[in-house]
C-alpha cells in the first residue's frame, strides 16, 4: 500500500502504508525516543499530531496491554523509518500495525525520517497529511494551508464524567486535561484516594469535595484556549496544594499572570536533561510539549522558576511565592522515559502533609 507524507510547506516523502487505509492530517512534530511508542501512541498529549519518530527502527517489540497511556490514541498518525512485521518479546500480544488497524489509524514507513527531522529543526512544526500514492500534491500543499485545525484539543480527550481510583490515603482531585494513566499510577503508589473531574469542573466543585491536594494534569494543544481552567485555578490557589505537570504547569504560570509562547519544533522524547535550580542536579526527563512558559514574563508575578532545560534554557519549573503549589514542564511520571523525577510525587506527599499540619 503506497502512501506519501505531504507538508504544507511543498515537501514530498514517499514511503509504505500501514494501519487503516485512510488519509490523515495533522500537525507534524518529532520524537527522540529511541523506545516508548506504544506509551506515545496512546498519550493524549498527541491529540491532533502527526509524530515522526527519529529512532530508525520501531515496533520490534510489539504491543502488549500493560503499556498503555490511555484507552483510545488521540494520536493523528504515525511516521517510521523501518516498520517491523516480526516484533521480539515476551510481553506481545499484536504487532503496531495490527494496533494501527484495529484503532483505525493511519501511518507511513520507509520515509528518510533524519531529513524530516531537520526540515522540523528549522523551519518548526509544520501541518502535513498522509495520503494515497495517486493523490494530487498541489491540492493537498492548498488544502494544508487553507485547513485550521480545532483548538478543543483538551475537550476532545478529557474524561466526560468523574470516576474513583479509592485510596486510603491523601484524597487528591486529579484535573484531567488529557491525563496519562501514568499519574494515577504514581498516586495510587502512594495510597492516595484519587477522584479523576473533567477539565471544565470550577473551583466550587473541587473545594466542595474537600480534597487535601489537586493535580492538574498533562494535556495537548495550546494553553491559552483554556480560559475556564485559568478561573478554577485561580479560584483554588491558596485553599489547597497544587502540583502541576507539563499542561498543568503551563496553566499555573498563566493563571499567576505569566504568558506562554510556542516553541519552534517543541521537546518530546524521553532524554531532554532539566537543571533544578534548588538543588543544582540535573535530571534526565520525558517530555512532550510544544508550549513553554515565558520566563521575562514572571518578573511581575508570584512565581519562582525553580528548573530550566539545559538543551535551549526555557523554562522547566514553577512554584508559588506564598502559596503551596509547584509544576514542572516534564513528566515525573515517565511512561516511557528515565524515572529521575519520579521525587516529584514524593514532594507532592510531603506539600499535602505540611498543608495539613
Amino acid at each position: 500500500m503506497k502512501k506519501k507524507l505531504i507538508l504544507e510547506s511543498g515537501e514530498v516523502f514517499h514511503g509504505e502504508g500501514f494501519g487503516a487505509e485512510l488519509e490523515t492530517a495533522g500537525e507534524v512534530v518529532f520524537n527522540t525516543g529511541m523506545t516508548g511508542y506504544q506509551e506515545l501512541i496512546s498519550d493524549p498529549s498527541y491529540c491532533g499530531q502527526i509524530v515522526c519518530m527519529t529512532y530508525p527502527l520501531i515496533g520490534n517489540y510489539g504491543i502488549n496491554r500493560d503499556d498503555y497511556e490511555s484507552i483510545e490514541p488521540a494520536i493523528k498518525g504515525l511516521i517510521v523509518k523501518e516498520l517491523c512485521d516480526l516484533p521480539s518479546n515476551f510481553r506481545t500480544q499484536i504487532t503496531l500495525d495490527e494496533l494501527f488497524k484495529k484503532k483505525n489509524l493511519s501511518g507511513i514507513s520507509g520515509i528518510d525520517t533524519r531529513r524530516l527531522t531537520r526540515i522540523l529543526r528549522n523551519h518548526g512544526v509544520v501541518k502535513g497529511k498522509i495520503v494515497n500514492a495517486d493523490a494530487d500534491e498541489n491540492e493537498v500543499v492548498a488544502e494544508l494551508k487553507n485547513t485550521t485545525f480545532p483548538t478543543n484539543q483538551v475537550e476532545q480527550v478529557s474524561t466526560k464524567t468523574p470516576y474513583a481510583n479509592p485510596g486510603r490515603g491523601f484524597k487528591v482531585v486529579l484535573v484531567d486535561f488529557g491525563s496519562k494513566l501514568g499519574i494515577i499510577r504514581e498516586l495510587s503508589q502512594r495510597n492516595c484516594d484519587i477522584t479523576v473531574v473533567s477539565q471544565d469542573v470550577t473551583a466550587e466543585e473541587i473545594l466542595l469535595m474537600d480534597p487535601d491536594g489537586v493535580m492538574l494534569s498533562n494535556g495537548p494543544g495550546d494553553p491559552e484556549d483554556n480560559q475556564q481552567a485559568l478561573e478554577m485555578i485561580r479560584g483554588i490557589l491558596g485553599k489547597v496544594p497544587i502540583f502541576g505537570i507539563c499542561l498543568g504547569h503551563q496553566l499555573i504560570g498563566l493563571a499567576c499572570g505569566a504568558k506562554t509562547f510556542k516553541l519552534k519544533f517543541g521537546h518530546r522524547g524521553g532524554n531532554h536533561p532539566v537543571l533544578d535550580l534548588e538543588k543544582n542536579k540535573v535530571a534526565i526527563t520525558s517530555q512532550n510539549h510544544g508550549y513553554a512558559v515565558d520566563q521575562e514574563s514572571l518578573k511581575n508575578t508570584d512565581l519562582i522558576e525553580t528548573h530550566i532545560a539545559l538543551n535551549d534554557r526555557t523554562n522547566e519549573g514553577l512554584k508559588h511565592k506564598i502559596h503551596p503549589c509547584f509544576s514542572v514542564q516534564y513528566h515525573p511520571e515517565a511512561s516511557p522515559g528515565p524515572e529521575d523525577a519520579n521525587y516529584l510525587f514524593d514532594d507532592f506527599i510531603e506539600l499535602m502533609e505540611n498543608f495539613k499540619k
